[in-house]
C-alpha cells in the first residue's frame, strides 16, 4: 500500500491518491506510517503524499491531517525512532503547519498542553513542533470555540500559554524544567511586550522546582538589552527602522516595573529567589559587571533591599560595586595604556542614576531603596577635619573613591527628592536629624545636600516647618559653620512662614545671652544672615553679590509677605540686639565687623543705623587730641581676667570694616541721594561721612608720625607668651600690623594716584614693616612667640589685584610720578606679592578669602585671572638674572614670588574652578587683552602656549652654570609645567624639551617627575624606565668591577652626580597607590615603576575574571580579550624586566637606593607569582595551554634577572660588611665611639632586611613555576638555575685568600714556632691521608 500511495502521488493522481487514502482505516494508515518509519526510508516522501491526497478544503483530508500529526507526535515521543528520521518527521510537519485550519491547530495545540500537563513526553522533540503551531494559531483570522465563548487566534495562543505556565505541577526532570525554561525565555523576544508579565509570573513560579539562575539572568538580560536598543534609538533615532523600532519608553518601564513587582512577591513566597538573585550579581559583577548590573537589575535588586533579610546584603554589595567602579575609573583616568585597552568604560554611578530617572515611570517600590542607597552612602564618608573644619569643601573636586561614593550618594537622594514628591517630606526629615545628630564630625556634604534640596523645592519646607523648628532649638548646641550651613538652606522658609520666622528670633535671642561663646556666634551668624535677606523697600538692587543663597532661591517676589515698615521695624529690632554683642567677647565682634559690610550691601536702607553703630564704636577707641601720639587707645583693646590677658577688642577689623563700609557709601549712596529730595537725610549721612574721613585721615598722620617707642613696642619690648607683658606686647604689634594694612588699602583707594598719598602708603607700611622685621627677630628666638605664624594680611583680595596691577602693569604717564614711589621700594612690591600669595593659599584651603566678596566665587575667579595675569606678565618680562644683578637683596626676589604665585594660583584653579579652566587660559593671553571671548577655547594650545613660555625659563636655567643657576627656580618651573601639563591633550614627542644636562639632584627628581607624568599620559613608560636604567647602569658601573658597561645615552640628565639619586627614583615607583600627592616637590619621589607594576596587577585580575566568563559561557569575545590582555601583561613584564636586570647588575652605593631596589624587586616576583597562579588554574581547568609569550618571560626571568638578583644580594652584603669592618676598626682605636658604631649597624640591619623577603619571593615563584611545568607538561625550569642556599654558603674566593693570608704567616712565623709547627704538621699531612685510605 505505501508503494501505491507513493506512485499515485509521484503521478499527481489526486483522485486515486485520494481514493486509495479514503479506503484505509486509521490503524492501517498508522501501521503504515509505523513501519516507513522503522525502515527510514522515504518516511517523508510518504507524509508528503498522504497530505498531498488530504486537501484541506475537505473535512476528511483535515481528519487525516490531524490523525497523522497525532500518531507522528506519538512515533517522535517513543524515541524508537533514529534521531534523524524524527528530525526529518518533525521538520515535514512544521512546514505543513501554516495549511491547518484554526479548529485543527486548536486541537492540535491543546493536544499538547494535555500531553506536557500528563507529562508523557520522554524526549521533548515534539515540542519544537508546538512553537510551529502556536505561531500558525496566532495568524489565524478563524474565530475558535473556547469553553462557551469565542476566542480568536491570538488570544486562544495566549491562552494556552496562561494554561500551560500555571500548570506548575507537571513532573519535569531537571533536563526537562531546564529545557522549558530556555525554550520560554527565547520566546520573549517573539511575544508582545504587554504578554511578558504574566509569563515571567508564571516562570518564576515554575522556578520553585529548579533553574533560579537561568529564570533571573534570562529576564535581567532580556531587559537589559531593551533597554540598550532604546537608548541607541534616543541616540540616533534617524538610523532605526521602522521594523526593527523598539517599543515605546513610557510602555517599556510601565512593563519593566511590573515584572519587577512580580518578582518582588514570588521572593515573598520563596526566599531562596531572593539569595539567588544576590548570588548571581555578585557573581557577574566580578565576571562582567556590565552584563547584570544595568538599570533593570539594580532597581530590581533595590526593591528586594526592602526586605529586612536582604537589606544588608543588597546595600553591602552595591557600596561594594560603587566603590570598585570609582577605583577602576580612577585607575584607567591615569594611564592612557589601559584607556587603550579597555576603551569602554563601565560605570555604576550613571547606572543607578539612570535608576533613579526610570522610578518616575511608577516605580514606587524602587524609591525606598533608592533614599536608603543614598544615606548610606553618605554616611560611609566623612571629611576629614583640618584645624577643627571640614578640608574638603563642596567647590573641590572629588578624587578618592569614598568621597566620589559620597557625590553620588548626594546626587541620588537629590534627584529622587526632584521626582518623587510623596517621599519629599522623608528624605528632608532624614537630612535634618542627621544634621542635628552628626554634628560633632564633619557634616558639610548633609548641608550641601540640604541647601540642594532647598533650592530645588523652597516650598516644601512649609510642610515640614515643625522639623525645622525643632532643628533650631539645637543650634546653640552646633558648630559656627553647621549653623550658617543650616539657616542658609532653610532661609526661604522664614520668608514664607512666620512662625518659624518668631521661633528662629527667640532662639537667636536667648543665645546671644548664651554662657557658651559658639551660641553667641550662632545668634550673630543668624541675625546677619535675617539682615541680609529682609530687605527694607526702597533698598537698592544688590547686584556686586552674588552669593549662593539669596532671593534667588524663591523666584516669587516675597516681599510682598510684609510690608516695607514690618520690615523695617524687623531690621532696626535686630540690629539693637546686635549692638549688645559690641561688650561682648572678640570672636563675637569680629563676626559682627565681618558681617556688616554684607548686610549694608544687601539692604542700603540700613546704612544710617549700621554707620552710626560703627562711629560710635571706633570712639571708644579714637584719640581726639589731633597731635597726641599714639592716635588709638591700645589699652581699652585688652582685658585682664587674673594673670592671663586677652584680646577684648579686634581693632583692626572694626577699622577694615569702617574703611570697606565708607567705600561702598561713597560710590554707592551718592548715585541714589542725588535722585532724592529729603535734604536733611542726606546731610546726616554727610555728617557720618565726613566724620568717619577726618578720623581715618587723622589715624593715618598719627600713624606714620608715631614711633615703636609710643606704642611700648621696641626691639627691647618682651614679646614672651610665658609672661603678661609679652602676651600684651604680641596684641598690641598685631593690633598695629593690621591698623597699618586697613589705613594702607584706604589712602591707595583716596588717593586717586596722588603722589603724598602714596608717600603716606609708603609710610605706613615702614611702620609695619618695623614691627614685622621686629617680631621675626623675637620669633626665632623665642618659638612660642604669636609671631611664628605668620598673621592673615587685612587687605582685600580685590584690592591686592588693583595694588599689583598698579605696581607692575600700569604704564600710564599720569600716574609715574606717584608709583615711582611705590616702586622704589622693592620692600613693599615683594610685601605686595606675599599678600596675594597668602590669599590665593587662604582660597584654595577653604574656597574663600577675608574681605569683601570673599565668599563669591565668580569675583575670586575674575580677581584671580587679573593677579595670573600681572604675575605672569612681570616673570616672564623680567628675568631674575636681570633683577639680581642690580645687587643683592634679602629674602626671596621678586620674580621668584611671582613664580611660586603662579604655582599656587594654577593649583587653586585647576582644583576649585575645573569647568572655567578655557576661560582662565584665554584671560592669560596677555598678547589679545583687548580681543572678545572666544565661543570654542582649545584647552591644549593655550596651555602649551604658556608651557613654552615656563619653558624658556627653564632652558636658561638650565643652560646657566656655576652661581648663576638657581635650584629653587628650575624646581618651580618643573613643577609649574607639570601642573599646566595636566592640561594637555598629549602625543609622542612633547616631552623632549628634556634633554638637558641638570647636575642639581632635587632638579634632577622634578625634571624625571614631570617626564614620567607627561609619557603615562599617551603611553606606558616601562619603556622609558628601561633606557633609564641603562644609563644608571654606564654611569655607575658595574658590580664586577673588571666587566666594561657600553655607554648608551639617552638622557642627559643621567650623569656621575644625579644616577645615584635616580636610583631611588626608579623602583620607588611600584609600591605606592596611584594618586598620592605632597605639596614639597623635594620630598615627591616619583613612582612609576611602581605604577607599571600596580597596572600589571590590576590586569592579572581583569584577566582572571575574563577567563571566569570564557568558562562559563565560551564566549569568542571573552577569548579575544583575554588574548589582549596576556600580550599586553607578558610585554609590560618582559620590559620590566630588562630594565632591572640593567639595575640589578649596576655598583650602587649602600643607602636607601638599594633598600628600594630591593623591596621593588620583591614586588615583581610577587607579580610573577601571580601569573603564574593564573596559569596553573587554566591548566587545571583543561580550557587552554600556556602561551609562548609566556614561556619567553619565564626564560627571560631566569636568565636576565634571577641570577643577577642573587649576585646583587652578595653584593649589598659585601659592601655592608665592608661597613661594619670599617666600624669594628673604628672600635679598636677608639673605644668611646660605641654610639656611632651602634648606629652603622642598625643601619645596615635596616637596609638589609628586604633581602630575605626577596629569597622567598623568587622562592615561591620557583615552586609555582614547578606545578605549572607539571600541570602542563612543558617543562620551564630548564631556564632557572639552581637557587643559591641562604643557610649555609662557602665563597671560594674568600677562602682561598684567607688560607693564603694564613699561609703567609704561617712562613713569617716559622723561626720562632718550630717545635709547634713539627707536632701540628703530623696532623695535618696524614689525616687527609687516612681518610683517603679508608675510601679506597
Amino acid at each position: 500500500m505505501d508503494q501505491k500511495i507513493l506512485s499515485l502521488a509521484a503521478e499527481d493522481a489526486l483522485d486515486r491518491l485520494q481514493e486509495c487514502l479514503q479506503n484505509l482505516k486509521e490503524s492501517e494508515l498508522d501501521d503504515l506510517i509505523t513501519r516507513q518509519a522503522v525502515k527510514g526510508k522515504e518516511t517523508a516522501v510518504l507524509l508528503r503524499g498522504i497530505f498531498k491526497g488530504s486537501p484541506c478544503s475537505q473535512q476528511n483530508g483535515v481528519l487525516r491531517r490531524l490523525q497523522v500529526y497525532k500518531h507522528c507526535i506519538q512515533l517522535v515521543e517513543s524515541g524508537d525512532l533514529p534521531l534523524d528520521i524524527a528530525s526529518e518527521i518533525i521538520g515535514l510537519l512544521m512546514l505543513e503547519a501554516h495549511q491547518l485550519p484554526g479548529a485543527a491547530l486548536a486541537e492540535l495545540a491543546t493536544l499538547f498542553v494535555d500531553v506536557i500537563k500528563g507529562g508523557s513526553l520522554s524526549n521533548g522533540k515534539s515540542l519544537e513542533l508546538f512553537s510551529s503551531v502556536l505561531t500558525a494559531l496566532a495568524t489565524s483570522k478563524e474565530s475558535l470555540v473556547y469553553g462557551k465563548g469565542e476566542l480568536s487566534g491570538e488570544e486562544f495562543k495566549k491562552q494556552l500559554i496562561n494554561t500551560l505556565c500555571s500548570s506548575r505541577d507537571i513532573p519535569l526532570s531537571a533536563e526537562e524544567l531546564q529545557f522549558v525554561v530556555e525554550k520560554v525565555l527565547r520566546m520573549f523576544s517573539k511575544l508582545d511586550l504587554q504578554e511578558i508579565p504574566p509569563l515571567v509570573y508564571q516562570l518564576l513560579l515554575l522556578s520553585a522546582k529548579g533553574s533560579k539562575k537561568t529564570v533571573l539572568e534570562g529576564i535581567i538580560t532580556f531587559f537589559n538589552q531593551l533597554d540598550k536598543r532604546q537608548k541607541e534609538e534616543q541616540r540616533s533615532p534617524e538610523s532605526v527602522d521602522l521594523e526593527a523600532a523598539t517599543v515605546p519608553l513610557d510602555q517599556l518601564r510601565h512593563v519593566e516595573g511590573t515584572i519587577i513587582l512580580h518578582i518582588i512577591s514570588v521572593i515573598n513566597l520563596d526566599q531562596d529567589l531572593g539569595r539567588e538573585l544576590i548570588k548571581l550579581l555578585k557573581a557577574e559583577q566580578q565576571r562582567d559587571p556590565g552584563k547584570t548590573l544595568c538599570p533593570f537589575s539594580v532597581a530590581l535588586v533595590l526593591s528586594v533591599a526592602i526586605k529586612h533579610r536582604f537589606e544588608e546584603q543588597v546595600f553591602d554589595f552595591l557600596k561594594m560595586s560603587i566603590v570598585r567602579s570609582c577605583k577602576d575609573l580612577q585607575f584607567l583616568q591615569g594611564s592612557k595604556f589601559l584607556q587603550d585597552l579597555f576603551p569602554q568604560q563601565y560605570d555604576v554611578a550613571s547606572i543607578i542614576l539612570e535608576v533613579v530617572e526610570n522610578s518616575a515611570f511608577g516605580w514606587d517600590h524602587v524609591t525606598q531603596g533608592l533614599v536608603n542607597l543614598g544615606f548610606t552612602l553618605m554616611e560611609s564618608y566623612e571629611p576629614k577635619k583640618v584645624l577643627g573644619k571640614a578640608a574638603e569643601t563642596s567647590y573641590g573636586l572629588c578624587k578618592m573613591p569614598a568621597q566620589q561614593a559620597c557625590r553620588l550618594g548626594a546626587n541620588i537622594l537629590l534627584e529622587t527628592f526632584k521626582v518623587h514628591e510623596p517621599i519629599r517630606s522623608a528624605i528632608l526629615e532624614q537630612v535634618l536629624n542627621r544634621v542635628i545628630t552628626k554634628a560633632a564630625s564633619p557634616i558639610n556634604h548633609f548641608i550641601d545636600l540640604l541647601s540642594n534640596i532647598v533650592v530645588s523645592a523652597p516650598l516644601v519646607l512649609q510642610n515640614s516647618s515643625s522639623k525645622v523648628t525643632e532643628a533650631f532649638d539645637n543650634l546653640s548646641f552646633l558648630p559656627l559653620d553647621m549653623v550658617q550651613g543650616l539657616l542658609k538652606a532653610v532661609q526661604p522658609l522664614l520668608k514664607v512662614s512666620m512662625s518659624v520666622r518668631d521661633s528662629l528670633i527667640l532662639v537667636l535671642r536667648k543665645a546671644i545671652f548664651s554662657r557658651q561663646l559658639d551660641a553667641r556666634k550662632a545668634a550673630v551668624a543668624g541675625f546677619l544672615l535675617l539682615l541680609k535677606n529682609f530687605k527694607v523697600l526702597g533698598s537698592l538692587a544688590f547686584s556686586q553679590c552674588s552669593q549662593a543663597i539669596g532671593a534667588s532661591q524663591v523666584q516669587a517676589d516675597i516681599h510682598a509677605c510684609y510690608n516695607s515698615a514690618a520690615n523695617e521695624a524687623f531690621c532696626l529690632e535686630i540690629l539693637g540686639s546686635l549692638r549688645r554683642c559690641l561688650s561682648q567677647q572678640a570672636d563675637v565682634r569680629l563676626m559682627l565687623y565681618e558681617g556688616f559690610y554684607d548686610v549694608l550691601r544687601r539692604n542700603s536702607q540700613l546704612s544710617n543705623s549700621i554707620m552710626e553703630t560703627l562711629l560710635s564704636q571706633i570712639k571708644r577707641y579714637y584719640e581726639p587730641e589731633p597731635d597726641l601720639l599714639p592716635p588709638l587707645k591700645l589699652e581699652g583693646c585688652i582685658v585682664a581676667q587674673g594673670d592671663q590677658i586677652f584680646l577684648q577688642e579686634p581693632l583692626a577689623h572694626l577699622l577694615s570694616c569702617i574703611q570697606h563700609c565708607l567705600a561702598w557709601y561713597k560710590s554707592t549712596m551718592q548715585l541714589r541721594h542725588e535722585a532724592e529730595e529729603e535734604e536733611d537725610e542726606d546731610d546726616d549721612y554727610v555728617g557720618f561721612q565726613q566724620d568717619l574721613e577726618e578720623m581715618l585721615e587723622s589715624i593715618t598722620r598719627r600713624m606714620i608720625k608715631s614711633e615703636l617707642e609710643d606704642f611700648e613696642l621696641d626691639k627691647s619690648a618682651d614679646f614672651a607668651l610665658s609672661s603678661g607683658v609679652g602676651v600684651k606686647n604680641n596684641i598690641y604689634a598685631i593690633l598695629v600690623m593690621g591698623v597699618c594694612e586697613v589705613l594702607i588699602e584706604y589712602n591707595f583707594n583716596i588717593g586717586n594716584f596722588s603722589k603724598n598719598k602714596f608717600e603716606d602708603v609708603l609710610g605706613l607700611f615702614k611702620c609695619y614693616s618695623k614691627l614685622s622685621e621686629i617680631l621675626k627677630e623675637k620669633a626665632g628666638k623665642n618659638k612660642s612667640s604669636l609671631a611664628s605664624k605668620t598673621a592673615r594680611s587685612f587687605l582685600s583680595m580685590s584690592f591686592v589685584s588693583t595694588l599689583l596691577t598698579a605696581l607692575f602693569r600700569d604704564s600710564a604717564q599720569s600716574h609715574e610720578e606717584s608709583l615711582a614711589v611705590l616702586r622704589s621700594s622693592s620692600e613693599f612690591m615683594c610685601y605686595a606679592i606675599n599678600v596675594a600669595l597668602q590669599k590665593v593659599q587662604q582660597l584654595e584651603e577653604t574656597g574663600q578669602t577675608d574681605g569683601p566678596d570673599g565668599q563669591n566665587p565668580e569675583k575670586m575667579f575674575q580677581t584671580l585671572c587679573k593677579i595670573t595675569r600681572v604675575l605672569l606678565w612681570r616673570y616672564t618680562s623680567i628675568p631674575t638674572a636681570v633683577e639680581e644683578s642690580s645687587g643683592k637683596k634679602k629674602g626671596k626676589s621678586i620674580s621668584l614670588l611671582c613664580l611660586e604665585g603662579l604655582l599656587k594660583i594654577f593649583n587653586t584653579v585647576q582644583q576649585l574652578y575645573r569647568p572655567k579652566i578655557p576661560h582662565f587660559l584665554q584671560a592669560l593671553d596677555i598678547a589679545n587683552d583687548d580681543a572678545e571671548e572666544e565661543e570654542d577655547i582649545n584647552v591644549t594650545e593655550k596651555a602649551a602656549f604658556q608651557i613654552r613660555q615656563f619653558q624658556r625659563s627653564l632652558v636658561n636655567q638650565l643652560s646657566s652654570a656655576g652661581d648663576d643657576f638657581k635650584s629653587k627656580e628650575a624646581l618651580s618651573l618643573v613643577t609649574v609645567i607639570s601642573t599646566l601639563s595636566k592640561l594637555l591633550d598629549l602625543m609622542p614627542g612633547d616631552c623632549q624639551f628634556l634633554s638637558f644636562l641638570a647636575e642639581d639632584a632635587p632638579c634632577c627628581k622634578g625634571l624625571l617627575t614631570l617626564l614620567f607624568n607627561l609619557h603615562v599620559l599617551y603611553k606606558s613608560p616601562v619603556g622609558l624606565l628601561r633606557e633609564l636604567a641603562q644609563d644608571i647602569h654606564a654611569h655607575l658601573g658595574d658590580i664586577d668591577q673588571d666587566m666594561e658597561v657600553e655607554n648608551q645615552s639617552h638622557f642627559a640628565i643621567v650623569n656621575i652626580k644625579t644616577a645615584a639619586p635616580t636610583v631611588s627614583l626608579v623602583p620607588r615607583l611600584t609600591l605606592v597607590c596611584v594618586g598620592c600627592r605632597t605639596s614639597n616637590v623635594l620630598n615627591y619621589v616619583p613612582k612609576i615603576s611602581d605604577k607599571v607594576l600596580e597596572e600589571v596587577d590590576w590586569l592579572i585580575k581583569k584577566l582572571k575574571s575574563h577567563f571566569v566568563l570564557e568558562i562559563s559561557e565560551d564566549s569568542s569575545q571573552a577569548s579575544s580579550q583575554i588574548q589582549s590582555l596576556e600580550k599586553a601583561i607578558i610585554l609590560q613584564l618582559g620590559t620590566l624586566l630588562t630594565a632591572y636586570h640593567e639595575l640589578v647588575q649596576t655598583a650602587l652605593p649602600a643607602g636607601s637606593c638599594v633598600d628600594t631596589l630591593l623591596r621593588s624587586l620583591s614586588k615583581t616576583y610577587t607579580i610573577l607569582t601571580s601569573l603564574i597562579k593564573h596559569y596553573l588554574q587554566v591548566c587545571r581547568s583543561g580550557l587552554g595551554t600556556i602561551s609562548g609569550r609566556l614561556e619567553k618571560l619565564v626564560k627571560l626571568s631566569g636568565s636576565h634577572l634571577t641570577p643577577q638578583c642573587y649576585a646583587f644580594i652578595t653584593y649589598v652584603q659585601n659592601i655592608h660588611s665592608e661597613s661594619l669592618s670599617f666600624a669594628g676598626e673604628k672600635k679598636k682605636k677608639r673605644e668611646d665611639e660605641t654610639a656611632a658604631i651602634a648606629t652603622v649597624m642598625a643601619k645596615v640591619l635596616r637596609e638589609t632586611k628586604p633581602i630575605p623577603n626577596l629569597i622567598f619571593a623568587i622562592e615561591q615563584y620557583e615552586k609555582f613555576l614547578i606545578h605549572l611545568s607539571k600541570k602542563s607538561k612543558v617543562n620551564l625550569m630548564q631556564y632557572m638555575k639552581l637557587s643559591t642556599s641562604r643557610d649555609f654558603r662557602i665563597n671560594v674566593s674568600t677562602l682561598e685568600s684567607a688560607l693564603q693570608e694564613n699561609n703567609t704567616e704561617d712562613a713569617e712565623n716559622e723561626p720562632d714556632n718550630d717545635q709547634t709547627v713539627a707536632a701540628e704538621q703530623p696532623a695535618e699531612s696524614q689525616e687527609p691521608k687516612k681518610k683517603r685510605q679508608r675510601k679506597k
